[in-house]
C-alpha cells in the first residue's frame, strides 16, 4: 500500500458500541427512529445517538448494516459506531458492510458477534479524499437501486389494483376449483428425475438448496412425486401460508412425498388466469380460512376443490390474465434490473474498498 492506503484494525477505523435498552412498555411515538438488528423496527420520541450514524447486527440477526441520517435509537440487539476516527460516515458504512460478520458468530443458539472479535479486522483504508471520491461512486449504484425499488413498490401497487378490480367481479359466476383440477400421484420410480424441488410462498418452485443452503432430501428418490412444467403444488401443511405455486423455471422435478401435485384442464379454466387468483387477498383469505379448524391446519386436495373461484369465460380469462400478465413482466423486469444494480455494486465494493482499483484524485496535492 503507498501512502494513501494503510491496512488497520477495524477498531482503528470505527469504534462500535452495544446499543441501547429500550423496553417495549417504554416507547412513546415519535420522529425517531428504532434500529434493530433488521432495520426500523418503529419510531420513539427520544434518540439515543446523534446521526448520522451506522449500525449493524449483533445479535439475532447478523450482517445487516444500516446507514442512519439523522438521529436514533440502537437497540441492545444492535453494534453503532461511537468514533469514526475523523473518517467520512458513509465510506464506515460501506466498508462495514462489505465485511462477512456472520463468520464470526459463535453459533451457539442465536447468532452474536462480540465486537472485540470484529475490532480486529485488518481494513484497507486510504486517506479521507480517496474516501470520499469512492463513497460519491457508491452512492449512484445506491440511488439507481432506490429508484428501481421504487418502481418496484409502484408496479406492485398497480399490481395489487389490477388484480383486485379484475378478479374481485361480482358479476363473474362461481364454481369450485375442483371442477378444473385434476390431482396428479405419479412417482419417481426408477429415479428417472434426481432435481429435487421445495415450494415457497416467496419464490415458488426452488432448489432446496437455493433457498436453505444444503440439499434436504431423503437418499431414496423413488417414491418422490414428479412434477412437471405447467403443474401445479403445494405442502398441505403449509398453504395456509401461500406455498402453493406453478412450475415455470424447469421442465421436470421431484417433490416430497407430502406434497400434493395437481393440474388445471385449460378447456374450462385458463392456467395464468388461476395463476394470478393465487395472489389476490380472495385467494389467500378462503385458502386460509379452509385450513382452520384443521389439527394442523392443513388442506387437502379435496379442501382446495371445495374454494370458489370466479369463472367468466375462458376469453375473459384470456383477457384478464393478459394484462396482468404484462404488469407481472414488467415487474420481473425491474426485479432483474435491480438484482443487475446490486452485483454491480457488491463487485464495485470489493475492488475500491480493497485498493484494487484506484480513483483518480490529486495525489500530488494529497501527498504534500
Amino acid at each position: 500500500m503507498n501512502g494513501l492506503w494503510q491496512l488497520k484494525a477495524l477498531g482503528c477505523v470505527s469504534t462500535l458500541q452495544r446499543g441501547f435498552d429500550l423496553p417495549s412498555y417504554n416507547r412513546v411515538a415519535g420522529d425517531y427512529p428504532i434500529i434493530s438488528s433488521g432495520g426500523v423496527s418503529g419510531y420513539h420520541n427520544e434518540a439515543k445517538v446523534k446521526g448520522p450514524g451506522v449500525v449493524t447486527g449483533r445479535y439475532g440477526s447478523l450482517g445487516e448494516v444500516f446507514f442512519v441520517e439523522g438521529d436514533f435509537w440502537p437497540l441492545n440487539t444492535t453494534l453503532w459506531v461511537k468514533d469514526f476516527h475523523g473518517n467520512h460516515e458513509k465510506f464506515v458504512y460501506y466498508l462495514l458492510s462489505s465485511q462477512n460478520f456472520k463468520k464470526f458468530s459463535d453459533k451457539t443458539g442465536v447468532p452474536g458477534v462480540n465486537r472485540n472479535d470484529l475490532h480486529k479486522i485488518k481494513v484497507h483504508l486510504p486517506s479521507v479524499s480517496i474516501q470520499e471520491k469512492i463513497v460519491t461512486i457508491l452512492s449512484t449504484w445506491d440511488q439507481s437501486i432506490e429508484k428501481t425499488e421504487r418502481l418496484i413498490a409502484a408496479k406492485e401497487k398497480q399490481y395489487r389494483c389490477l388484480l383486485s378490480g379484475l378478479l374481485s367481479n361480482n358479476r363473474h359466476k362461481r364454481g369450485h376449483i375442483r371442477d378444473f383440477t385434476i390431482e396428479i400421484s405419479k412417482r419417481n420410480n426408477g429415479v428417472a428425475i434426481d432435481r429435487v424441488l421445495s415450494v415457497t410462498n416467496r419464490n415458488g418452485f426452488v432448489l432446496p438448496e437455493d433457498q436453505f443452503e444444503r440439499r434436504v432430501a431423503s437418499a431414496d428418490l423413488s417414491n418422490y412425486k414428479i412434477v412437471l412444467k405447467g403443474e401445479y403444488a403445494y405442502n398441505p401443511s403449509r398453504i395456509n401460508v401461500g406455498s402453493i405455486s406453478r412450475l415455470d423455471s424447469w421442465d421436470e422435478g421431484v417433490l416430497s412425498p407430502m406434497y400434493v401435485v395437481f393440474e388445471i384442464d385449460d378447456k374450462k379454466v385458463n392456467s395464468d388466469f388461476f395463476l394470478h387468483w393465487l395472489s389476490s387477498h380472495e385467494a389467500k383469505g378462503r385458502i386460509r380460512r379452509s385450513a382452520q379448524g384443521s389439527v394442523r391446519e392443513t388442506v387437502s386436495f379435496t379442501d382446495l376443490g371445495a374454494i370458489s373461484f370466479p369463472l367468466p369465460s375462458l376469453d375473459k380469462q384470456i383477457a384478464v390474465a393478459s394484462i396482468l400478465n404484462i404488469t407481472r413482466k414488467e415487474i420481473d423486469l425491474l426485479r432483474k434490473q435491480l438484482e443487475a444494480y446490486r452485483k454491480q455494486k457488491r463487485g464495485l465494493m470489493q475492488k475500491l474498498l480493497t485498493g484494487k482499483w484506484r480513483v483518480k484524485v490529486y495525489e500530488e496535492a494529497i501527498s504534500k
